[in-house]
């Protein structure tokens, strides 16, 4: 994995902190989950494993992917503004899309699956959205 790479996907987690797109932490994300606001849950690589389990219940019948990231607890909080973050969810479709491509830009191949999934979503919502309601 490039350094590049690495403060790529790093920096995008930030911005979407920023943005108010992204939920930090178990509360935060399965709040996010419940309202059916996230789009990716990301679980970092030395998160306990009751941490992955909850991710995983969070997601469950809510067709929101799940996906462990090669970053710390630490590198994903500093990059979110906290001293660690175990998991956390991206509530934009877009910036869910970019996440999972950059992460397939880290490590090949791994996270292919996950893209083309996003990208589905992604694009059957900006469809949704460029349809506008009639008025009645």
């Amino acid at each position: 994995m490039g350094a590049e790479e690495k403060t790529a996907f790093l920096r995008l987690l930030g911005l979407a902190k920023r943005a108010g797109r992204a939920e930090l932490g178990e509360e935060g994300t399965g709040m996010a989950a419940a309202a059916g606001k996230a789009r990716l849950i990301l679980t970092a690589s030395d998160a306990a494993a009751n941490s992955v389990r909850r991710a995983a219940q969070f997601a469950e019948g809510r067709r929101t992917i799940v996906l462990s990231v090669p970053f710390s607890k630490a590198e994903l909080g500093e990059a979110c503004g906290r001293a660690c973050c175990a998991m956390l969810a991206i509530t934009e479709s877009g910036l869910a899309l970019s996440a999972a491509v950059k992460l397939a830009d880290c490590c090949p191949g791994r996270y292919d699956g996950a893209v083309e999934a996003l990208r589905t979503k992604d694009t059957r919502i900006r469809q949704r959205r460029g349809k506008k309601r009639p008025r009645s």
